[in-house]
């Protein structure tokens, strides 16, 4: 059985910013889909200045976006370490502009994180077909609706 230390820090005093139990419940489900034996990550919760100037550090893009995936480990080892930052004030617009619960874009956010810290990426059609589907399964375990199915998400 695979062994998780997940930690949160809760950076944003917004509104609609997911408990520590929801955040740590929708990485466990993604992480429990993958082939792994340990996950070493932690899960930030940012503001709109922290979330634009990781951003701008690590990808040259001077905007916050919705996730960032920090990932330490080496990609072949089933022993993952990363970090996961949700800039919520840019989830919550996208949430509402979306016209979906906070909590069900949060969780897809941080589901698409966790399996980009497991190395599945979206830049290839063929790959983002098998992430996309596979984040759609985990939603359904939760009762979410498929975030694909509307065309508004922007990930990136």
């Amino acid at each position: 059985m695979a062994k998780y230390n997940i930690d949160v820090q809760l950076a944003s005093r917004i509104a609609h910013v997911p408990d520590e139990k929801n955040l740590i419940k929708w990485a466990k489900l993604a992480l429990q889909s993958c082939d792994i034996e340990s996950a070493t990550l932690t899960i930030r919760v940012v503001n709109q200045t922290e979330g634009r100037n990781l951003n701008n550090a690590f990808r040259d893009k001077d905007y916050a976006t919705n996730v960032l995936t920090f990932v330490y480990h080496d990609k072949k080892t089933r022993n993952l370490e990363g970090d996961i930052v949700l800039c919520a004030p840019v989830v919550n617009r996208e949430a509402k502009e979306q016209k979906k619960p906070p909590p069900n874009h949060y969780a897809h956010l941080t589901i698409h994180g966790t399996l980009h810290l497991a190395g599945l990426d979206h830049v290839r059609l063929k790959d983002a077909k098998v992430m996309e589907a596979q984040e759609v399964a985990l939603l359904k375990k939760l009762k979410v609706a498929d975030p694909y199915a509307d065309g508004d998400i922007n990930l990136g």
